[in-house]
């Protein structure tokens, strides 16, 4: 049934877009349902790591042709990624990932550094994005504007490339981890992956965007179910704490701002103000990504990409069934209930439910695990 009158018009928002490896195929999803639907008009995009690459590519399919070149774009960068087996995004020694099948190699990557074991830093990555995206139409003709976010090594300050200064290298930074990749130089600075530093960017987005609404795309849990007691649960369950920590630190600078503005401090148009503001609102990959194995961030398995590309495209249009109207007028999550109250017993973790490892539609095949790199 068409849409009527008022209900047509369009809805502008800012999309903030969380790193996760393999697993911010979840965000493939979403973005390819959000640009079927012609009641949303996208704003900035804040993108990190795995999220970075979604958000450049977003930003050149739509400076090259608009929404339907836009998905067509993204999954073309997906597909690239799965053929060339670049594990989380990250540019790994061809050589270690032949190897990537043998138990071998994770002891490999954990005792030498990327110096050692890819001395001339090959860079598969830097060919796959130079492929498929247009730096400099993205940097004059994208519709959006981007933050794109990296850690500079000396500082641990995170470094947003706005889009008038992206060049493939700020890509690359935000995906740089360091214990497999060479830093990313630019302009004589050294830089690691975004997420150390922002995960995605939240406060910059809602502070100077004129639009007042940002919709979030979360892809790790913050809360687990169970305590890690293993070396490889307690290490990967400490990588998570290390990259959620700037996104709940954003979180918890939004509700001081709104607090202070609702206690009389803060008033006015000043950022503290437009942060207090502004709208929130999120879908969530958690309940897919939760029953995933760590490992999985590591390795573009093509049956785990669709999945999650599914998952994506569902979890966003119960976002657009629900909350859309929402759009515009008030937040559609509350961050104090969701975020900031674990420890007293308000929040769950993700339930860990063979359920939610149904089959996306079009038949794919059944998942395996997936062996860990490093």
């Amino acid at each position: 049934m068409p849409h009527l009158g008022i209900f047509n018009k369009r809805k502008q928002i800012n999309l903030a877009l969380q790193g996760g490896g393999a697993h911010g195929a979840f965000t493939w999803g979403v973005l390819d349902r959000l640009l079927e639907e012609d009641r949303i008009e996208i704003g900035w995009v804040s993108g990190t790591s795995a999220g970075a690459v979604n958000a450049v590519a977003l930003a050149d399919g739509l400076a090259d042709g608009g929404r339907e070149a836009a998905r067509e774009k993204i999954g073309a960068i997906w597909h690239r990624v799965h053929k060339a087996g670049v594990p989380d995004l990250m540019r790994l020694n061809p050589f270690l990932y032949s190897l990537s099948r043998l138990p071998a190699v994770a002891q490999m990557a954990s005792l030498l550094s990327p110096y050692e074991f890819n001395p001339l830093g090959f860079d598969p990555m830097r060919q796959l994005l130079n492929e498929h995206l247009d730096f400099e139409r993205l940097r004059s003709r994208s519709p959006v504007e981007l933050l794109i976010s990296a850690t500079d090594v000396a500082t641990g300050r995170a470094r947003h490339f706005r889009r008038a200064e992206l060049t493939v290298e700020s890509v690359l930074a935000s995906t740089c981890l360091p214990t497999l990749h060479h830093a990313v130089e630019i302009d004589g600075r050294a830089y690691w992956d975004g997420g150390f530093s922002a995960n995605p960017d939240l406060v910059t987005v809602a502070g100077e965007s004129p639009i007042g609404d940002t919709l979030i795309v979360q892809i790790n849990p913050t809360a687990i179910s169970a305590l890690p007691t293993g070396v490889r649960e307690i290490s990967d369950h400490a990588n998570n704490l290390t990259f959620n920590a700037p996104f709940l630190r954003d979180i918890e600078i939004i509700e001081t701002a709104r607090r202070t503005r609702s206690s009389g401090w803060v008033s006015g148009g000043g950022p503290m103000a437009r942060l207090a503001r502004h709208r929130f609102h999120l879908i969530e990959a958690g309940r897919y990504t939760s029953v995933l194995k760590p490992d999985s961030k590591a390795l573009p398995d093509w049956g785990l990409l669709t999945y999650l590309h599914g998952a994506g495209r569902s979890e966003a249009g119960k976002w657009i069934e629900r909350y859309l109207r929402n759009v515009g007028k008030r937040s559609s999550v509350d961050f104090q209930k969701r975020y900031l109250k674990v420890g007293r017993g308000e929040i769950q973790a993700p339930e860990l439910s063979q359920e939610n490892l149904a089959q996306s539609d079009g038949g794919q095949k059944e998942l395996q695990p997936v062996r860990r790199l490093a």
